[in-house]
């Protein structure tokens, strides 16, 4: 796993990444994190949210998509349903939906460049520690980049 400091969302406009995956919950609510920015910065992604059924507990370890155009650069942001709720205290993230989710995008994106926040161990209340080993096995040989927030 690479890491760098970054805005994940501006360096997928600028090319920097071929698709970006964000954790989201059940019940069609992109209303805080990285998942509400990308709600405002690239709204087919919300719209992709939609179209999937609020309160679907079997969205967990699935994800919905969409795929944006900047310039000449296409850029597939990944939905991923890492948790049911988003409501409540302790940890909401799933992290068998985190396995089976990363392990997709290595099947369906082979070749692409990933990129990636700290995803469900933030809100989510996660641990970096275990989700980052789920993580680097699922991409194995995958070129993926851990980007973690920073406005410079």
């Amino acid at each position: 796993m690479k890491e760098i400091h970054g805005d994940l969302i501006k360096l997928a406009i600028q090319g920097e990444f071929d698709v970006i995956v964000h954790g989201c919950n059940c019940q069609c609510v992109m209303g805080a994190g990285i998942a509400k920015q990308i709600k405002i910065t690239i709204p087919e992604a919300y719209n992709a949210d939609l179209n999937t059924m609020k309160g679907d507990s079997t969205k967990l370890g699935n994800y919905s998509s969409a795929v944006v155009h900047f310039g000449e650069h296409e850029l597939t942001v990944i939905n991923a349903y890492t948790q049911f709720n988003w409501r409540g205290n302790g940890v909401k993230v799933d992290y068998s939906a985190i396995k089976s989710i990363f392990e997709k995008i290595a099947s369906e994106f082979d070749g692409k460049k990933i990129g990636y926040p700290l995803i469900g161990a933030g809100l989510a209340g996660g641990d970096w520690n275990v989700i980052s080993e789920i993580i680097d096995e699922a991409l194995t040989g995958q070129d993926h980049t851990l980007v973690k927030f920073s406005s410079d």
